[in-house]
């Protein structure tokens, strides 16, 4: 009876595999049927006819509440992760430099290239095709942990 038993518990196993983890494969379904279907020939041989009707439906109804149990979204809603990931490897820019700030280009910009703004050197992006070497550039924002300037326009001098 403790093998039949098993068969059955490795048959439900087998199906929930293939409805959450192999979808589309069959190797699950196939492993299932061949479970089964040993489960059903082992209580029909070994007890009889009453019992492999017993063992049928006992497979019926626990192959059904396996399948609506895998299927609903609220049953895996409970394994998957919820937190989310908030830091990164790479540090973003530190607060102190912010959106209108103004620096120099350490390098030429094309579209990428490092800013030096209030005494530090930061890997910028341009919003303009070329900044050149040595240009005055302002801060406009962030972008995947660069700052992204823009060229300031040459003021006359006087």
């Amino acid at each position: 009876m403790w093998l039949i038993i098993l068969l059955i518990l490795l048959g439900v196993l087998f199906l929930v595999a293939e409805l959450v983890l192999l979808p589309g494969v069959s190797l699950g379904a196939l492993f299932a049927l061949v479970c089964y279907g040993s489960a059903i020939y082992t209580a029909f041989a070994d007890y009889g006819l009453f019992t492999g009707g017993i063992v049928v439906l006992i497979i019926l109804a626990l192959s059904f509440v396996a399948t609506v149990l895998s299927l609903r979204s609220k049953t895996w809603q409970r394994f998957s992760l919820k937190q989310k990931i908030e830091s990164s490897s790479m540090p973003l820019p530190d607060n102190e430099v912010k959106a209108g700030d103004r620096g120099v280009a350490v390098s030429r910009l094309a579209p990428m290239g490092k800013v030096e703004i209030g005494g530090r050197i930061y890997e910028a992006k341009s919003t303009d095709v070329y900044i050149d070497q040595r240009s005055t550039v302002e801060v406009v924002g962030f972008e995947n942990f660069n700052v992204v300037v823009r060229k300031v326009a040459d003021e006359p001098s006087a």
